[in-house]
């Protein structure tokens, strides 16, 4: 692991950092979750910032695999980068729109000039994906390339996840 590359256990809504990861879903308007946390912990009008962004189609703010941009509001983190991941189904296509949806943050983290970034385990909650399948991912993105980001942090709530990324990254 970098040093660049933080794994932690905690509370992803508490994090200061430029930006936190909403692992969200295709409507953007909260959720349960982490999507839940962020929305309660940032206050109403993250819910109001993502009303405002254009559908792509009906009822769709952000496809499977993209990514989104609002302001943080009340949360400690400067701005939340709303993605999508994909239901786990046991697809190939499933680890493609995991690994987008990676890609597409930190891509979008870059663009906006942000130095420092905050993710969940994307799709690991009622989205089923297993844990140690999206680590893996996780990890395979992030060595990809440089990213030319300050601090990448995962910040994840269980044992499970915390040990199944700790492996990932080791």
């Amino acid at each position: 692991m970098t040093s660049r590359v933080q794994i932690l256990q905690g509370d992803l809504t508490r994090e200061a950092v430029d930006a936190i990861v909403n692992a969200a879903n295709q409507k953007l308007l909260g959720g349960g979750g982490v999507d839940g946390a962020i929305h309660r912990a940032a206050g109403p009008a993250l819910l109001e910032a993502c009303r405002a962004i254009p559908e792509v189609q009906p009822g769709v703010r952000c496809p499977a695999g993209e990514a989104r941009i609002t302001a943080g509001f009340e949360l400690p983190a400067r701005h939340v980068i709303h993605t999508v991941g994909p239901v786990y189904a046991g697809r190939p296509r499933d680890a493609e729109l995991l690994a987008a949806a990676f890609r597409s943050s930190l891509g979008l983290a870059v663009a906006h000039g942000l130095r420092t970034i905050a993710f969940p385990a994307i799709s690991c909650g009622v989205y089923g994906y297993p844990v140690g399948d999206a680590a893996a991912i996780a990890a395979e993105v992030v060595r990809e390339r440089a990213w030319g980001l300050e601090r990448i942090r995962f910040v994840l709530f269980s044992d499970e996840v915390f040990r199944a990324w700790t492996r990932a990254f080791g």
